[in-house]
């Protein structure tokens, strides 16, 4: 091996102890021949002990009574220590024996090279590896197949060639067992194509290699190749054993292939590795990954032994199966067994915490990491961040990631995520900018975690600089990242510029179909939703339940009644799709804002399950559309039962006795939000101006142009009138008309509009995004005022989009 490759670094020197006093010889070692060793020396306590020696401890209290004994110095014993030394793991103390010896057996650099293999870094194995080509050692096949193994392990190709040239030069290439640590090398290096030729080249090959080359397959993203070599191996006269199997079932799961799995379990029974702890552990595994889990779980509780790595199979399994409940249960089942969780595990539990939103039990966790000195983990810490951010705590995320040494791009991700999720959408856009100025290169999954908190900014401007960079980096291929921009550009208003996206993509996932579908409901676009749902069962992806929340509710805001009872119908009878609560809200709501009223009462009363806050919702929504009060107290009442707490519900029932001029009714639901100390959220209304997003609420006057948007408002609303507007002040009382006009013309929609018109020039788009559902009025005046400015103005409320033009809008005065 080359000196300039490997460079020879010494082994550690001997401490200044009278044990290791003696002084090595400056001249080259001559290896010495093996020496008599007396009989008696072999029977003495001190050779005993050594060779029941089980641990470093148990090794120091016995090196006293070598010492004084006087057998430091004997053959066997020096042997002996450094074995045991390796062993143990302590190298600078094998190190001090070893070099204590003058006269080294061969055997004595084997066993110091196995010891810097198993326990210590690549680059000080091969220096003594070169140290012993110094010392005129020949190399045996074991200590390149050790050598071989701590390349792969490291994933470090160019050393792990030296070693195999190496081997070659040495003669050994036609070893088994070197050429099967060489295919190893190259699969853990990710090149199976190198890998095979090796293992193709072998005039014999033992299940050990079989096994090898399987396992390099599975686990390089492969599994089929590694699922097609299988039959080989009967072919040439070998059955598998069980590290075949553990070695095949994860390939099994990567591609959810329950029908092999079986077959494989079968086998397994047959030939009785089943009380194998790793085969059932392999099962466990591949049962859950391949959505069986009920069956993953019979073998689990029918286990005599258990590891980590199974019980962390069968939480991830639950979690997974969108059980997190149960997750917890096997995890407090696991501590209360003794077990001692790993990394793996906390990150298993963190994620049911987070999907439990479980802040409680999450820091429970966080108390364990902390004990169990993980939080230098990276990957533990990210799910922490991760966890604390979905149970709305993202204070504390952003306090762990600040902290956090050697953040990696998921621990970016995670943040900038966990902002998206929190509605700090300011924050998430720092964090992404703040990632690149330290060129951290983003990938799919920063890029599906910041384009979310820009759709919700719903600013054009962004949306198309956000696809910049997508393009830049190379990312506008993933089926992900391109949903996501289809999905943007529909909540920043340029559906059009979303059917493009959608059009032009080569592969489309479920998600996609979904993305484009809602964003022709949101739009009002309730045709077009269906006519592109009708496509997407004539291909070959399979709606799913969330495809059907979506067409439904294209259907109920754009009075498509009919069609949505059939889709309704079809979810089930067609698909075998059980409707969720948000499916049966969505059919209140389309009959509902229909005005079938009665229906959608019936529908509820005979809802298979017990109706949910979404079902009663949508129902008092319907109500204060058609002023019904009977039923909107009916569904007020259901509401104030299951979410006492929640003011909207109050303020609709109110609107609906002020409608009906239900003035003692009225004064009671406002004597109970009082009590109850419930607000009525404020109307928000936000618009983008030259990078900077200006906010207006009702009545504010806190804006630096506010007197001279009240004054162009007043002459604005004079113009509307002209033309035909008429103000609808129904939803105000208790106050004179001319006041309750003023307090219309306050609404924060109107301001925002008012602001746009004033600071931008004519033809300009108006982009408004507010935070409630648009009331009449302002709905009313918003499409004149299109009208007399000759101005297209987009509003986004919390439900869907209106495009006012040429006074009309998109809706078709239906929402």
């Amino acid at each position: 091996m080359s000196s300039q490759l490997l460079p020879f670094a010494s082994t550690p020197t001997p401490p200044s102890s009278p044990l290791y006093s003696k002084t090595r010889s400056s001249a080259s070692p001559t290896l010495s021949k093996r020496i008599h060793i007396p009989a008696y020396i072999y029977k003495h306590p001190a050779a005993i002990l050594l060779e029941l020696c089980t641990s470093i401890k148990e090794l120091h209290q016995i090196l006293p009574l070598i010492i004084k004994n006087g057998f430091y110095n004997e053959e066997l014993f020096q042997t002996k220590l450094v074995s045991l030394f390796c062993k143990y793991g302590s190298l600078t103390e094998a190190a001090c024996v070893f070099e204590h010896v003058d006269d080294k057996l061969e055997a004595l650099y084997h066993t110091m090279l196995k010891g810097y293999a198993k326990n210590s870094s690549l680059d000080a194995a091969l220096s003594f590896f070169c140290r012993m080509k110094h010392d005129n050692v020949e190399p045996v096949v074991y200590n390149f197949t050790y050598l071989l193994k701590l390349c792969g392990d490291n994933s470090d190709l160019r050393r792990g060639k030296e070693i195999h040239g190496q081997l070659i030069t040495s003669g050994l290439s036609w070893n088994q067992f070197a050429m099967t640590g060489v295919v190893n090398l190259y699969a853990k290096c990710r090149k199976t194509d190198d890998a095979y030729k090796m293992f193709d080249r072998m005039s014999e090959r033992d299940l050990v290699c079989w096994n090898t080359i399987i396992s390099g397959y599975a686990q390089n993203g492969l599994p089929e190749v590694a699922l097609q070599l299988v039959p080989r191996i009967f072919e040439e006269g070998h059955r598998p054993d069980s590290i075949t199997i553990v070695s095949i079932l994860p390939a099994v799961a990567n591609i959810k292939s329950l029908r092999i799995g079986k077959a494989i379990h079968g086998y397994v029974i047959r030939a009785g590795f089943e009380s194998l702890v790793n085969t059932s552990t392999a099962l466990v595994d591949m049962y859950s990954k391949c959505e069986s889990v009920g069956t993953a779980r019979v073998i689990f509780d029918g286990m005599n032994r258990r590891t980590v790595v199974t019980w962390n199979s069968m939480i991830d399994g639950c979690v997974q199966s969108g059980d997190p409940q149960e997750a917890m249960a096997l995890f407090q089942k696991m501590l209360d067994e003794g077990f001692q969780p790993s990394d793996v595990t906390l990150m298993e539990v963190l994620h049911a915490c987070a999907d439990l939103g479980d802040l409680e039990q999450g820091k429970f966790v966080h108390k364990l990491v902390d004990e169990l000195k993980l939080d230098s983990n990276v990957s533990v810490m990210n799910s922490l961040i991760s966890m604390y951010s979905r149970c709305k705590r993202v204070d504390i995320a952003a306090n762990i990631f600040k902290n956090l040494q050697n953040k990696t791009l998921v621990s970016w991700n995670a943040m900038i995520l966990g902002y998206a999720q929190n509605g700090l959408v300011d924050e998430a856009l720092n964090s992404f900018c703040e990632m690149q100025s330290r060129n951290i290169k983003p990938d799919s999954f920063t890029m599906v975690s910041v384009i979310p908190a820009l759709a919700e900014l719903s600013i054009p401007r962004q949306a198309k600089w956000i696809h910049g960079v997508i393009i830049r980096r190379f990312l506008d291929k993933n089926v992900f990242v391109m949903t996501a921009l289809v999905d943007m550009y529909s909540k920043c208003g340029a559906i059009h510029t979303a059917r493009k996206l959608f059009d032009m993509m080569s592969e489309r996932h479920v998600i996609t179909w979904n993305a484009m579908v809602d964003a022709y409901g949101t739009h009002g676009l309730g045709k077009a939703a269906v006519e592109l749902f009708r496509e997407m069962e004539r291909g070959s992806i399979k709606p799913n339940d969330i495809t059907f929340l979506c067409v439904l509710s294209a259907c109920s805001h754009s009075g498509l009644v009919e069609e949505g009872l059939q889709y309704f119908a079809s979810m089930k009878n067609d698909y075998g799709l059980e409707p969720s609560m948000d499916h049966y809200g969505a059919m209140v709501d389309l009959l509902g804002r229909a005005g079938r009223l009665n229906e959608a009462w019936d529908f509820i009363q005979k809802m298979p399950v017990e109706p949910e806050i979404t079902v009663y919702g949508a129902m008092l929504g319907a109500c204060k559309i058609h002023k019904n009060v009977e039923l909107g107290e009916k569904a007020a009442n259901k509401l104030f039962e299951l979410n006492p707490d929640e003011g909207g519900y109050h303020v609709l029932l109110a609107n609906i006795y002020a409608t009906a001029s239900m003035w003692e009714k009225l004064a009671e639901v406002r004597t109970m939000m009082r009590k109850k100390g419930l607000q009525k959220t404020p109307g928000c209304s936000l618009v983008e101006l030259r990078n900077e997003i200006h906010s207006f609420y009702s009545g504010g006057i806190s804006h630096p142009q506010s007197k001279e948007i009240y004054a162009f408002l007043e002459t604005l609303v004079g113009k509307i009138k002209a033309a035909g507007y008429v103000p609808d002040t129904s939803s105000i009382h208790d106050v004179e008309d001319d006041v309750k006009e003023q307090l219309l013309n306050t609404h924060s929609e109107k301001l925002a509009i008012a602001f746009g018109l004033l600071n931008t020039s004519p033809g300009t788009t108006i982009h408004i995004r507010k935070n409630l559902r648009v009331c009449g009025d302002c709905h009313s005046a918003t499409k004149y005022i299109s009208l007399v400015t000759g101005r297209e103005i987009i509003v986004r409320d919390m439900h869907r989009f209106h495009h006012f033009k040429n006074g009309y809008c998109s809706c078709g005065d239906y929402w």
